[in-house]
This record gives structure tokens, C-alpha cells and sequence, in this order.
């Protein structure tokens, strides 16, 4: 992939970001369940009401290869339906799961140097090895790849096919943004055919929100922010954001800049959102708390 973005796509890009009639979120209810071993992402399973939420299990050592980590069913009230409920009984461990992304019956998750596809039916895995990558953290699917972000190799990768279950063969892992001083963690696709991601490299130094564009090239679309996780887009080309420095759960745009909205977090990470009428629920984990947040916006 190259790295400009394409005039149209450059458009789109402005019209998502400067709509006239922003919807400025309210904090309608927020409420914190625990029973969580260091959670770094949730993933919402909309269509079964159910959550997915990755634990670190042992410690918070988020690049030590210590075969503690699982995934645990969770009900949208918090409640643990299933605490090891992945990997499967005669499944591989795993040892750090971060981002979780969730399609059909298929879900994702990044553990250090390798991504796994699982079938939620049949609790069945694969995970393929990704050359280079020392901190895969968030995974998204686009079009018929993942992508997934490494905030301290600064890279992104893409893998094809993104569903790799039953793939004959390895799929094909290439790295589509490398040292652009980004350091990409939460990744997002909008509705119009780009990927965002949000960067994570240190307390002193900040980073921003970016675009990869249709034909590949890189958009910068904030100045530096903060220590930014978990990435979001709103139908109105609005973002939600979690950033380490505020501790906080924020609405950003191009025009109403960065919005606090819930605070109080020491380590805001990979969250997930479910929409209900004019209401939104943001499920978001405290990594260093080790408990879940569940925020209802309106």
C-alpha cells in the first residue's frame, strides 16, 4: 500500500470530521465491576448481548510470555458468565490477549507476537506468527484483512485473509506503516473505507490520531493528545478515545477538540460500545485497577 490518501478520499475524510450537528455526549450512568485480572479489552458481542473481555491472569507484565492469559463471556451487566471461557478445554494458552475484535463468530486477539482467529461456537483457534512484531496490541478487520498495531515497534501490519481458521498455508503478513512516529494502538474503520489509529508511546510524549487512507498514504488528523488506547467513531464522524495521561474516556473532533467525558482511570484501554436507540454503553476496562467500567452515553 502506498502512502498518500487520494483526493476522495481526503474529502471524505474532512466531511467526517466537520459535521455541522455534533452530538455532544452526557454521562448518563457509570458503573465499575470487578472480577478481572488485569483486563486490557472488552469486545462486544452485540447480536448475542454478550461480552468478551481479555486478562492478563498472572501479573501486569503486558510483554511477559507467562501462559496465564484468557478471555472470560461476560454479560453486558458485567457479570463473569464464564471466566476461562478462551482458550478452548484443549486449547493452546495464552499470555497476554490486548485488543479483541469480534465479527459474526469470529473473534480476535493479539498476544505479543502472534494474533489469534477463534470460533466462538466451537471455542476452535489458530494463531499466526507475525514477523517483527514484539507488541501486537489492537486488531481490526477491513475489507477482507486485519490490521493490527504495534505501538512500540511503530508499525502496523496487515494479515490476509483476516479469517485464517481453515486457511491451507499461512496467510500473508505485511507491514503497511513502519517508523512514521506514530507508535499506533487503538485501530477503528470507518464507514468510509479508512483505517484511524491512536497513539502510545510515553507520558512526555504524546501522540495523536492518524489515517490510512484507500491508496495507502498516512493523514494526520490531531495534533498530539496523549497516551491513546481505544478508538472509536460515532455516526456523526466523532470519535471516543481513552487516554493514559487524563485517565479519562473522551469525545473528540476537528471541531469541538478533545471532551472529557468519564475520569477517574489509571490505565483506560481497549473498550468496545453498544448502541441502543439514542443511547450508547461503553464498556471500558481498567487495566492497572483490574476492573471493568461500564459507562452509559447519551
Amino acid at each position: 500500500m502506498k502512502r498518500l490518501l487520494a483526493t476522495t478520499a481526503a474529502l471524505a475524510l474532512g466531511a467526517a470530521f466537520a459535521q455541522p450537528a455534533l452530538a455532544q455526549l452526557k454521562v448518563v450512568s457509570d458503573k465499575t465491576v470487578g472480577g478481572f485480572a488485569w483486563p486490557e479489552s472488552v469486545g462486544c458481542d452485540a447480536k448475542n448481548k454478550v461480552l468478551y473481555v481479555g486478562n492478563f491472569g498472572s501479573k501486569l507484565a503486558p510483554a511477559e510470555k507467562d501462559s496465564a492469559g484468557y478471555i472470560s463471556k461476560v454479560g453486558l451487566d458485567g457479570k463473569v458468565l464464564e471466566k476461562n471461557f478462551l482458550p478452548g478445554p484443549d486449547g493452546e494458552k495464552i499470555s497476554k490477549p490486548k485488543g479483541i475484535w469480534i465479527q459474526g463468530n469470529r473473534l480476535w486477539t493479539t498476544d505479543i507476537d502472534v494474533v489469534w482467529v477463534y470460533d466462538l461456537k466451537t471455542r476452535k483457534g489458530r494463531k499466526a506468527a507475525l514477523p517483527g512484531v514484539t507488541f501486537a496490541n489492537d486488531p481490526a478487520v477491513m475489507g477482507k484483512s486485519l490490521y493490527i498495531s504495534d505501538n512500540r515497534t511503530d508499525q502496523l501490519v496487515k494479515v490476509t485473509p483476516a479469517d485464517f481458521l481453515a486457511l491451507k498455508g499461512e496467510p500473508k503478513v505485511e507491514a503497511v506503516v513502519t517508523g512514521a512516529g506514530i507508535n499506533p494502538n487503538g485501530v477503528w474503520p470507518t464507514r468510509d473505507g479508512m483505517l484511524l489509529f491512536a497513539g502510545f508511546l510515553a507520558p512526555d510524549k504524546p501522540r495523536g490520531i492518524h489515517a490510512l487512507g484507500v491508496s495507502g498514504q498516512v493523514k494526520k488528523i490531531s495534533d498530539p493528545i496523549g497516551r491513546l488506547d481505544g478508538l472509536y467513531e460515532l455516526k456523526d464522524g466523532s470519535l471516543l478515545v481513552t487516554d493514559w495521561n487524563t485517565g479519562s474516556l473522551f469525545q473528540w473532533s476537528e471541531k469541538m477538540g478533545m471532551k472529557q467525558l468519564a475520569t477517574g482511570f489509571k490505565g483506560p484501554a481497549d473498550f468496545c460500545v453498544i448502541a441502543k436507540g439514542k443511547s450508547l454503553t461503553a464498556y471500558v476496562p481498567d487495566l492497572v485497577q483490574s476492573h471493568l467500567r461500564i459507562i452509559e452515553l447519551r
